[in-house]
């Protein structure tokens, strides 16, 4: 993977970039929509390309490594060919989601115990398996075996947490350099920081991560529960500590607002589930703000999804018509509801890559973050 950085915003940290991997490019910033079980949620992934102009998505180790399990998507040669998705893609480790089943798992400083919460088989997740799970998988982009601790977390705790991931780290990379990819195209491996929401952890974390010289490089253990004002500090401390020559990716971050500040701050990679989550639920960001698709007051509304929309089904679709499919649960809402937030999304980083590149982005953030939340 190479990356080269084009534009920087001179009133913040912004930058716009380009990812180049084997199976495309990736134009930064970026938002990438997380395809948990090799699918992102109630979306084709044709519509990801021609409407919602993925450039890259994500799978999710944990969930794939129970369902459908490695020899399937082996078998299949890798994700990519599994799914019929032929760009870029990144697997998270599955770390979080091992670490989120706090009652069905065992820390150890060989790696994870965990019961499934499929069946309750028990599993182990190490730093050396998950690399060998990617593998399997066949992402461009893999992440390292970490711990994301809980918010809010003792600093004893943290502290200890993140002298373990440093530990994971270096057997991470050990593991990653023995062994090749099974696909005939590179994986490029990206180390995590953590810890917590203490300046000293996290500034020691940035800078043990800076020093391993990786491609690309992570923020994890954020978006936690922990207030914005916290988030954006620690973003800030660890992005003037990361290389300015690689990519940043910010791990499960966020709202629209949270990403522009963050895309301020030096981030270039985002991913969330709050798009798809919250479009199935009836909750739509447009350009004007959030609207709640099932309230009466749409009832009887004509006007388009979001008539600013780059999405065909956003400025096709009418607000009275997807409220009345929600109303009718018909499964066609959570699908035009899913593309036009991830239409959005996109779109907002294509707007915020134009704005850097004219120098205008500052300004331009500070209006788009009024919008962003005001509750339509």
């Amino acid at each position: 993977m190479s990356y080269k950085l084009e534009a920087t915003d001179p009133k913040s940290s912004a930058r716009a970039g380009t990812l180049e991997t084997d199976h495309g490019i990736i134009q930064t910033p970026i938002f990438m929509p997380v395809g948990t079980q090799g699918t992102v949620k109630a979306v084709h992934q044709k519509e990801l390309v021609d409407q919602v102009n993925a450039q890259i998505i994500l799978g999710n180790t944990y969930h794939l490594y129970l369902r459908p399990g490695m020899e399937v998507i082996e078998a299949a040669g890798g994700l990519h060919k599994f799914i019929g998705w032929d760009k870029p893609m990144l697997t998270d480790s599955g770390g979080y989601q091992v670490f989120s089943l706090s009652g069905q798992r065992k820390l150890k400083e060989e790696g994870a115990i965990f019961k499934s919460h499929i069946d309750g088989s028990k599993h182990l997740f190490s730093p050396e398996n998950t690399i060998e799970i990617q593998r399997k998988i066949g992402a461009d982009i893999i992440m390292a075996f970490d711990e994301c601790t809980p918010y809010p977390c003792e600093y004893n705790y943290a502290k200890k947490s993140l002298a373990m991931t440093h530990r994971w780290l270096d057997r991470c990379i050990k593991h990653f350099e023995n062994t090749e990819p099974l696909y005939g195209h590179k994986q490029v491996f990206a180390p995590i920081v953590q810890g917590s929401t203490y300046n000293d952890l996290r500034q020691e974390s940035a800078e043990v991560i800076a020093s391993k010289g990786a491609e690309i490089n992570a923020i994890g253990g954020l978006s936690v529960g922990e207030p914005h004002e916290d988030l954006y500090a620690m973003t800030d401390l660890v992005c003037k500590i990361l290389p300015v020559d690689k990519p940043r990716y910010l791990m499960g971050v966020g709202t629209p607002s949270n990403l522009l500040e963050c895309v301020a701050l030096g981030i270039d990679m985002f991913d969330c589930v709050l798009p798809t989550r919250n479009a199935r639920h009836g909750h739509l960001y447009t350009s004007e703000g959030v609207i709640n698709i099932k309230n009466e007051k749409w009832k009887k509304d004509y006007s388009p999804i979001d008539p600013q929309s780059k999405s065909l089904t956003s400025r096709k679709h009418s607000k009275a018509y997807l409220r009345h499919l929600f109303n009718v649960k018909e499964q066609l809402g959570a699908q035009i509801a899913s593309l036009h937030n991830l239409s959005f999304f996109l779109w907002l980083m294509e707007e915020a890559r134009v704005q850097i590149i004219k120098g205008t982005f500052s300004s331009w953030k500070d209006t788009q973050v009024k919008r962003l939340d005001v509750r339509l």
